[in-house]
Order: C-alpha cells, then structure tokens, then sequence
C-alpha cells in the first residue's frame, strides 16, 4: 500500500522508490510480484507519461483506507488495552482509569499525553449516550459526552441527557470546546452552506450510529428546521467514527456528513462550522477524589495539556479545563 501510494504521489517508479528510501529494482519487482499474486495490473505506463495507477490499484488503496478508518477506534483501544495491561502490571505508581466515551481526536492525543505520567487510559469508543450508561451501569470510571453549551431545557438533546444524570451524584469535569459542521468534498462541488442543504435534490449524505451525541445533535438541527429524515438521501448510512464519515467523503462515495474540523483537515475535506460544543468528562461524586482522576485532573489543568489542545484543528482549551462543574450551573435543563 505505501509503494501505491508513493507512485501515485510521485507519478514514476524511481521517485517513488527514493521517497521510500528504497532502490528502484527492490520496488520494481515487489510491484510485479504482487501483481502476479493478484493476478491483476498495478501500474500503468504509456511513452513519454508518468506512471499512474490502475483502476485496480485505486480501488485497493480505498479500501485499505476505508478499513483504517472504521477500525481506528477499536486499534486505539486494542493499542491501549496492550499498555495498560503490561504497564500497570509492572508498575506499582501507575494508575489506571476506565474510559467509555464518544470517540474524540483530543482523548487519543490526552491518552498518548498520560500515559507519560504513569496514568493510562483505557479508553473504549462508543456514543455519547452509551457511555453514560456504561458510567451508570459500572462499566467504567469515566464517561465522555458532548452537546452544544446552552441547549434549550424541551430540546432532544436535553430530553436525552437528562434521565442519565443526576444531581448530587455525577459531577462534570470539564475537557474542551470542539467545533462541528459539516464535512464535504474540497472545494465544496454541491455548494452545501447549512443544514437545510443536505435535503437538497440528489445530495448524498452519510450519518453516525445511534447513541452518539453527533447523530443525536443532527437529529435536533432538523426538529429545528422541520426537515424529515425521510427528505435526506443516506440519512440510514451510518458510520462509526467521524474518520470514517470523512473517508467516504475523500472517496467520493457521498458529498456531506456532521463530523468535527479535525477529522474534515486530516482527509483534504473543506469543513463548514455550525456550532461551537462542549465536550464533557462525566465521573460519579464518589470517584472524585481517587488518585487517579485527582492526577487526571491535575493533567488537565497543566499548561502543557492545554497548549497541545488548542494547537488541535477545531479545539479549544478553556479555564474550566479540569475543573468540577456543577450540573445545575453549566447545564440549564436542571433548573
């Protein structure tokens, strides 16, 4: 897969095999054995052009990457699962801490920045409104959901997150304000500005499952401008991960889908902001003062953790970063 993608970059054998620090025959012949193996052609050349793929090629390199996007959450948590086990096991100073949360490039890089302070992560993507019940359920110490930051008390997203959490028994800590929008090609072919747009003729969409707070957050914008589900082409497509909503996007195989700005620059996707949303770490009152959310906390306060959050696509550090939120002050639907 990288030498296909070195010469579709490079547009010859030759480049491609200097960019990979690799010799031209080494490259020349693992070309041809893989297409002898597969029976199919990988390159094609004409006089006096640059080597291009073949229609095979092209359709093989997509599909590794769609493959890598929708497996990156459970390689995140497998890659984790595999630290945690032989870290903590080794060392008696480290602590632990069971995460289910909806996925978020900032946790990936908080759990790469922990693990240095002998705190690991275990974390396990799933949706927003899974991972509180998993935190009600004692699956896990902590749970991570996003909403927008002052959503109306009858909205769908109040009316869904408040018989998960109570008062006097969980407390908010605060994480980060991400961005999210809307992903589509470069260059914007459809001219898509809004939500009303994806009910325009003949545009594709692509959503996320059930239970994750981007799905739920589409679902709202829509109450909102009284568009039915029904008027949107792909509305049943979903996805697991908003790296995989943006590869079908880089594909071509769709022309829009809700995701955040980080995800949209990683894939070359023009990127389209709607709001401004609060991403929460959620903990029961009891679990508070154990070490290892005390030194979770204390990592996300720090200077350093704050830098590398604001310096991410579409994120931004704020002063309630690390702090105990009360539900009642920060989230309105419980007055």
């Amino acid at each position: 897969m990288d030498m296909l993608q070195a010469v579709r970059e490079a547009g010859s054998i030759a480049a491609a095999a200097k960019s990979l620090q690799l010799s031209y025959r080494h490259v020349w012949g693992e070309l041809k054995r893989w297409e002898h193996a597969l029976e199919q052609p990988l390159i094609l050349w004409e006089k006096g052009q640059a080597a291009r793929l073949s229609e095979f090629a092209d359709k093989l390199l997509w599909a590794e990457r769609q493959a890598q996007a929708r497996l990156a959450p459970q390689i995140s948590a497998l890659h984790a699962e595999l630290e945690k086990t032989f870290s903590v096991a080794f060392d008696p100073e480290s602590h632990l801490l069971t995460v289910y949360a909806s996925h978020d490039d900032a946790l990936v890089q908080l759990q790469q920045q922990t693990a240095q302070q002998a705190l690991h992560l275990d974390i396990r993507f799933c949706g927003s409104v899974d991972a509180i019940r998993a935190l009600n359920e004692g699956r896990c110490t902590v749970a991570g959901f996003h909403a927008p930051a002052q959503p109306a008390a009858d909205s769908l997203i109040a009316r869904t997150y408040r018989p998960l959490l109570k008062t006097g028994q969980h407390k908010l800590i605060g994480f980060a304000l991400r961005e999210q929008g809307l992903m589509v090609q470069a260059g914007n072919p459809r001219q898509i500005r809004s939500i009303a747009d994806l009910a325009q003729h003949g545009v594709r969409m692509v959503n996320r499952s059930l239970g994750t707070g981007t799905r739920l957050l589409l679902d709202h914008w829509l109450q909102q401008a009284q568009l039915p589900t029904e008027s949107l082409l792909g509305y049943q497509h979903e996805e697991p991960s908003h790296a995989a909503v943006a590869t079908q996007i880089a594909s071509g195989q769709v022309d829009v889908g809700l995701g955040i700005a980080s995800a949209a620059r990683q894939h070359g996707l023009e990127f389209i902001p709607l709001a401004q949303e609060q991403y929460w770490l959620v903990c029961l009152k009891s679990a508070l003062e154990t070490p290892a959310l005390m030194q979770l906390m204390r990592i996300l306060q720090s200077k350093v953790w704050q830098s590398q959050l604001s310096a991410l696509t579409g994120y931004q550090a704020t002063s309630e970063s690390g702090q105990v939120q009360s539900l009642k002050k920060i989230l309105p639907w419980w007055r």
